[in-house]
């Protein structure tokens, strides 16, 4: 894998990966992460894609944001790939990352050549009854508490209550989350509610005619898998479930993962 390195664009972390003359493939993380949760795949991915991470607005690395709902979000990611030069990438999103490209698909489908939701739940629905764990991260105020006490042992544990699989987190990935803002956490849980309760992501993505791909694990304790069958309403999506997989894919299962990736963008 060749790493072209990491850089600060319009106030956003990013890392690139592969050549930088390959077709590109941009990953947006989930709600509070970072893109290094992409990190199992991309060595696969970035033998054949110039591979794009970013942390979203006052997520990771990335500096705090005025407004964190999906649009501004999407706007982001948009000015972003204006200043590479992008155009018509491939874009996948994991979870709520899963929102935010599906927004910049909506503002400027120049810019997205293909979509691929991973474990992104496309109505309020879907949702599920959240882990005991993640229930007390996000109810005020003992929520803004655990986050600012949060130590290595609770962000694994957190991120272990998502996943079925055994994951292994390395330290610098953990390390990435400490940089994460409760109030950016928070807004973008709301910014992500108030987006598919608007409109759900298939009715949204119905129209676009762009290619797309949807990846679920068929175990994921956030989002009820059977909902990624709601996708079929988009003329020509795929759908695909991983069974005992959790809400991390690319995390308990990135082998499965990253070929589903390849063979959807080899086919554009």
């Amino acid at each position: 894998m060749g790493d072209e390195g990491t850089g600060r664009t319009h106030g956003m972390h990013v890392v690139h990966d592969g050549s930088p003359q390959a077709p590109p493939l941009l990953l947006i993380h989930g709600s509070g992460a970072s893109g290094g949760f992409w990190n199992p795949v991309v060595p696969a991915l970035a033998a054949r894609h110039h591979v794009i991470r970013v942390d979203l607005p006052g997520c990771g690395r990335s500096q705090p944001a005025a407004s964190y709902d999906v649009r501004s979000q999407a706007g982001r990611v948009a000015e972003l790939l204006d200043g590479l030069g992008v155009r018509a990438a491939a874009v996948a999103g994991h979870s709520s990352g899963g929102y935010v490209a599906t927004a910049v698909a909506e503002a400027r489908p120049d810019l997205v050549g293909s979509l691929a939701l991973v474990s992104t739940g496309p109505s309020p629905e879907a949702f599920r009854r959240q882990p005991p764990v993640l229930r007390a991260l996000t109810a005020p105020p003992f929520g803004r508490l655990l986050w600012a006490v949060r130590s290595d042992a609770a962000i694994r544990r957190w991120i272990a209550a998502m996943s079925v699989r055994p994951v292994q987190v390395p330290d610098d990935v953990v390390g990435e989350l400490e940089g994460t803002t409760y109030r950016a956490l928070t807004a973008v849980l709301r910014g992500n509610t108030a987006y598919i309760s608007e409109s759900s992501v298939p009715r949204r993505l119905a129209g676009l005619g762009i290619p797309l791909l949807v990846v679920f694990g068929g175990a994921d304790p956030r989002w009820e898998p059977a909902s990624a069958h709601t996708y079929a309403a988009v003329p020509g999506a795929r759908v695909a479930v991983l069974p005992g997989v959790g809400h991390l894919p690319m995390a308990e299962a990135p082998d499965a993962t990253a070929q589903l990736l390849l063979e959807f963008t080899a086919r554009r």
